[in-house]
């Protein structure tokens, strides 16, 4: 018992302690803003950064920048205050300083930092994929600028390392929009294409494909097989004067995708469209009965239901047997009494 309360006299003089600090810092800091003495102020803010007090240091640094301007100081005050706020993951407030302090300085000490870091900062506040993407395409920009201007940089591999990753960003949001026109299918309260969302998937998925040049592969992959998916079933459901056409559209993709993608995990897929698509246009546009998939699936549906039937008939079968033996059992034992 004793032992517990030296521990819980110990625990409160090291909280009054820290209260004591936290108390003195907060009024040392109210004494620097006060202060007049903007060199003197400036050496604070910079030591407040390098203690990692980077919120503090962003708000003295902002109150220096008209004190500063002009001054030996100030370009560096300027990026000290995109760099402290960069820190405390301000990130809007640090890419608006560091693209102001490139603008301000365009041959400055640290212009490419800021020209860097002013698209690092774009890029931490890209959206969710389901949001709009303006400010990825701001971040894509800013960063080729920053390759623009910079073009010998050591932290080009980095830069076009994020591009690469916003662009597929990108390029996943119209890969989306694509799948979600091809899921509508011949639903027609939501088309913008005459009735026929397949048009729009296909035209989607193709200007990705045309405006990113440089997205993943498996992104480009499955934005083709979307497009050859599309491509068959708008055939599928075309009227008989625009059906064979299509269908040698179809075709046409597949050899496309087949000559892109050679080893592609949709290709038996793609493979059974082919196969369809080839049999309509060897009987000029008429359609077979049905394909080998149809086939094999009604005749799967047949076999179940006759096997569930047959399981159903031997159900009733024991059931009979069941009371039968009841009834066998009961009589005897009536015959015996």
């Amino acid at each position: 018992m004793r032992l517990d309360m030296k521990k819980m006299h110990r625990l409160l003089f090291l909280l009054l302690v820290a209260c004591s600090l936290l108390l003195t810092a907060c009024s040392e800091y109210n004494a620097v803003l006060k202060n007049g003495d903007y060199e003197y102020k400036y050496e604070a803010a910079k030591a407040l950064y390098m203690s990692g007090n980077y919120h503090q240091a962003a708000e003295l640094f902002g109150s220096l920048l008209t004190l500063l301007k002009g001054t030996p100081f100030g370009e560096e005050s300027l990026y000290m205050l995109a760099e402290s706020n960069m820190k405390a993951k301000d990130y809007e407030s640090a890419a608006m300083f560091f693209k102001k302090y490139y603008q301000s300085y365009p041959k400055g000490h640290y212009m490419e930092m800021a020209r860097y870091n002013s698209g690092y900062a774009l890029y931490k506040q890209t959206p969710d994929i389901r949001l709009d993407q303006t400010s990825t395409m701001e971040a894509i920009n800013e960063y080729q600028s920053f390759l623009d201007y910079c073009p010998e940089t050591t932290l080009k591999s980095q830069a076009q390392q994020v591009i690469y990753e916003m662009q597929d960003k990108l390029v996943r949001k119209e890969y989306l929009a694509a799948k979600l026109y091809y899921d509508l299918g011949t639903y027609t309260l939501n088309s913008i294409y005459g009735g026929n969302n397949y048009e729009a998937c296909v035209i989607t998925a193709q200007n990705a494909l045309k405006d990113y040049p440089y997205a993943s592969v498996q992104l480009r992959e499955d934005l083709s097989v979307l497009i050859l998916r599309a491509k068959y079933l708008l055939a599928r459901h075309s009227v008989e004067e625009k059906r064979l056409e299509r269908y040698r559209d179809t075709i046409d993709e597949y050899y496309a995708f087949q000559n892109d993608y050679p080893e592609s995990k949709y290709l038996k897929e793609a493979n059974a469209i082919f196969d369809y698509s080839e049999r309509v246009v060897e009987r000029k546009g008429s359609l077979p009965e049905e394909d080998e998939l149809s086939k094999k699936k009604k005749n799967d549906d047949a076999k179940e239901a006759l096997k569930e039937m047959q399981e159903s008939e031997r159900a009733k079968k024991d059931v009979e047997n069941l009371k039968q033996q009841k009834y066998i059992k009961k009589f005897t034992w009536q015959k015996k009494s």
